[in-house]
């Protein structure tokens, strides 16, 4: 009978960190709802995860999130889960403070996948479960910032693959030829999408970067009826760059978080799992 409650008692911790994670930030009485257990009993688990560090709680707004530390628990530590970390705090600002969505996108061979995303809470979105999504490379603004601002050799790398891929030279996109494209995102400082992928939605995207390496991609989405894309520039670039400068001071820190936990799994007998900063994307 001991035995049963200890088991029963795992899977439900499991159980909540499970829906924690799978939210930018979700409050105790959601999760309660969510994994049909008593508030009481969620509270408990949250305070025990909390004490191993697993989880924490935004005390302004009651939102709980997983840390660093629980990302230990998956066999292999990705660089797209170190960048989540950096990125979500303060999507999560910008998200409350412009009230469209905000997604987090990083390069895959010849697409962007989806890492993290405010689809769920945005008060604008009309998609949601929107991680793991890949997304068209040509016609996402984060895939046009990638391309944008990457270096000259990792661009004809790509460049190369997708006319191989789509048989197209040039490469074209919704918005027009890539190249064109490609050198207004420069002149605007961040990439863009108004035609193509979505129909009804147009965006924003500005690149993450970690020494001479582009991370991720944080863009922003809004409804083409809502405004031009010279006024979403007009209200909206700015503030993308600054959370963007933001998540960029953030990094250093989460690298030596990182290193910090490859060290003790080391110290504990687990091997270290690899420095995702040497990591080179592959094309294919």
């Amino acid at each position: 009978m001991a035995r049963d409650n200890q088991i029963n008692s795992l899977k439900k911790g499991l159980l909540v960190l499970q829906v924690v994670n799978q939210k930018v930030g979700i409050k105790a009485s959601e999760i309660a709802q969510i994994a049909r257990m008593p508030r009481p009993t969620v509270y408990r688990i949250l305070e025990t995860l909390e004490e191993l560090g697993f989880v924490a709680q935004d005390r302004s707004s009651g939102l709980w999130r997983v840390k660093l530390h629980a990302k230990s628990l998956s066999s292999g530590f990705r660089q797209a889960d170190w960048i989540v970390q950096a990125a979500v705090p303060q999507m999560v600002s910008l998200g409350r403070r412009i009230l469209w969505p905000l997604d987090l996108v990083t390069f895959n061979n010849d697409s962007m996948v989806i890492r993290e995303s405010t689809h769920d809470f945005s008060p604008y979105s009309v998609n949601h479960g929107m991680v793991g999504l890949h997304l068209p490379i040509l016609d996402t603004a984060g895939g046009r910032a990638y391309l944008s601002f990457t270096s000259d050799c990792e661009r004809d790398q790509i460049l190369q693959a997708l006319e191989t891929k789509t048989g197209m030279n040039p490469l074209m996109t919704a918005d027009g030829p890539l190249h064109e494209v490609m050198a207004k995102c420069r002149e605007l400082g961040v990439g863009y999408r108004y035609n193509g992928f979505r129909a009804e939605t147009a965006s924003l995207s500005a690149v993450i970067r970690h020494g001479d390496r582009i991370m991720a991609c944080l863009t922003l989405i809004y409804f083409k009826s809502a405004m031009s894309l010279a006024k979403a520039i007009e209200m909206y670039r700015d503030d993308l760059l600054s959370a963007v400068e933001e998540i960029q001071r953030s990094l250093p820190r989460f690298e030596s978080e990182l290193r910090a936990a490859d060290m003790q799994s080391a110290a504990e007998g687990t091997p270290p799992r690899p420095t995702p900063l040497t990591q080179s994307p592959l094309v294919s």
